[in-house]
Parts: C-alpha cells; structure tokens; sequence
C-alpha cells in the first residue's frame, strides 16, 4: 500500500507526463498556473486510495484522478471570479493575473479536459458509469455555489440550508473521489457507495473545521487573515448557531455587526469572537463537527476490506480533520 507521499508523486508524474497543448499559449497558461500554485491534490489522492482498497494496479485510476483535479481546479477558476477573489493560495487568481474572460475560456477548457482524461479509463465499459458519477456532482457543486451566493443576500439562513450548501459546494466531491476510485477498481455497488458516504460526511466535517480555523485559527499556522468570514460578513455555521442560541441581546448586536463594513478589522474580529465566547459557541461546533466526523468513519468501518488497507485513507482523513492549518 502506498503513502500519501507516493501517491501525490505518482500524480504529479501523470501531471508531467500529460501536458497541456503549447498553443495558444493564452487559453493553456492559466491552466497550468492555477495547477501550480500549491494545491493539496487532496481529491485526486483519494481517487487512487478508494482503487487502492481493492486493488494493487493504482496507476490505472490515474486519468480518472487526474480529471477530478481538473475539475476542482476548473470550479476554483470560475468561484474565484464570482467572488471577485485576488488571492488563491497567496498567489493572483487567475482573473486578476490575466483578465476574467482569459479566467472564464481557460477554466471552460479544463472541464472540457477532465472529461477527455475520464474517457482514457483502460475499462472501456466502465468509463460511462464514471462520467454518470461526474456528472451528477458537477451538477451538485454548481448547485452548492449557487446556493451560497443566494446566501450572501438573504436576510436569514438555516443551519440545514448551510450544511446542505456546505455537502453540495465541497463534500460531494470528496465523496465522488472515492466512488469513483471504487468504480476503477471493480468494488461493488454497496462498497462504493460507503465510500462516497464516508467522503461526503467528512468534507462536511472537514468545512465545519474550516469555520473554525477561520475565526480561532493560529495565524502562524492558518496561512491567511484569521477573522476573514467575519469581516466578509459570511453566514458561517459560528453565526448561526449564534443566532440559534443566544440570547436576543446578542443575536442583535452579532446581526449589527454584520451589517457594517470594518473600519477597524482588528476591533469587528473582536467583538463578534467575544459573542461567541460568551455563549459557547466554539464547542457547539465543534460538536456538529464531531457528529459528520463519527457517521463519516462507521462508513468507512463497514468497508469489507482488511483494515491495513484501509490504514493511509483513514489516517489522511483523520489528520485533514484534525489540522490546524
């Protein structure tokens, strides 16, 4: 069984070895540069552990893996332009680095390349029930974010609205990962879909802990504005258990919070962070995220595989869950 590690080597070797054409360099060079700007390749790993449960050939799943990564990078290129984003990763969205219709034609045809790359599966019958997988959550991201931009503009937000947007925009992908890496490797219908489960319940709990880290994250470690989604007046699951449960002295002067632009970020982060101290709002949380985490790994648990073979996925879970960063 191989690590993460090697995992990530072997598909940054497919990478390589799989270039993008070299004209017109203009629509080609922004693929290549969102693909280089650091990214965890979190989701193409998983389509190579899901194979990997089952069967030793992993390189197999490499196309199918890859074209999870092109999607992914595709659906960034596009949510960095609805979000008038400048940074991804520390570095120019591409939009800013070049122009948004550049962003809009270059993100177009990395999904276009995730599907020719879906097509190479060595198991010609197989690759129809992949794209039927594909397809259905690429529609299901494309409705997550729709969702979370109808959030930025209503008044009011339930917490099953939020943790729906949350698996539709980020969860569903994870899952899909291991189907479909599942689906390479021959795995029942059954296994498969205990994967897809276990993927989705943890990029759930996986977004909870992103809230987390956001608002109480080290700064050292988090890489970026800790207090962002409170500056940005975001609908986080912090603000609406907030509102949920607080007293209405509080759920007033949060609700005032969020209506104004910071002109001292340093004293809004402040403010609306003591509001959450004071009606203990982190372990709340914290135990919403606890319960995705615990129904996440039953699913794994109900894989009938020996458990060394399950022993890189559930670690690289458990450790994406438990990060600091």
């Amino acid at each position: 069984m191989r690590d993460l590690p090697q995992l990530l080597d072997l598909i940054a070797s497919f990478s390589k070895e799989n270039p993008f054409p070299a004209s017109p360099s203009e629509l080609y060079l922004p693929c290549d540069y969102i693909l280089t700007l650091g990214g965890k390749r979190l989701r193409p790993a998983l389509v190579l552990m899901g194979h990997e449960l089952f069967k030793d050939n992993v390189e197999s799943a490499l196309p199918v893996a890859w074209a999870v990564e092109l999607f992914h990078n595709f659906s960034l290129m596009h949510d960095d332009i609805m979000d008038a984003a400048p940074l991804r990763r520390g570095q120019a969205t591409v939009h800013h680095k070049w122009n948004t219709t550049t962003a809009i034609l270059s993100g177009d045809v990395l999904l276009i390349f995730a599907y020719r790359f879906l097509a190479q599966f060595e198991v010609a019958s197989t690759v129809p029930q992949l794209i039927q997988i594909f397809n259905r959550v690429a529609t299901e991201v494309c409705e997550g974010q729709q969702f979370d931009l109808n959030f930025e503009t209503q008044a009011t937000v339930s917490i099953p609205a939020y943790l729906k947007m949350i698996e539709l925009k980020t969860a569903v992908l994870l899952g899909a990962a291991l189907e479909m890496g599942a689906v390479c490797a021959n795995a029942s219908i059954e296994e498969a879909q205990h994967l897809y489960e276990f993927g989705r319940l943890a990029g759930v709990a996986f977004q909870i802990q992103d809230d987390l880290l956001d608002t109480y994250g080290d700064p050292a470690k988090f890489g970026k504005q800790v207090g962002g989604d409170i500056l940005q007046n975001k609908k986080t699951l912090l603000v609406l258990k907030t509102l949920e449960t607080a007293p209405e002295v509080d759920c007033n002067e949060l609700r005032a919070w969020m209506q104004t632009n910071a002109q001292n970020p340093e004293e809004k982060v402040a403010a609306v962070r003591a509001i959450f101290d004071r009606n203990g709002i982190p372990a709340l949380v914290a135990a919403e995220k606890e319960r995705f985490q615990k129904a996440a790994f039953q699913h794994l648990d109900a894989v009938q595989v020996p458990e060394a073979r399950k022993a890189v996925l559930r670690q690289t879970v458990a450790d994406l869950l438990e990060r600091d960063s």
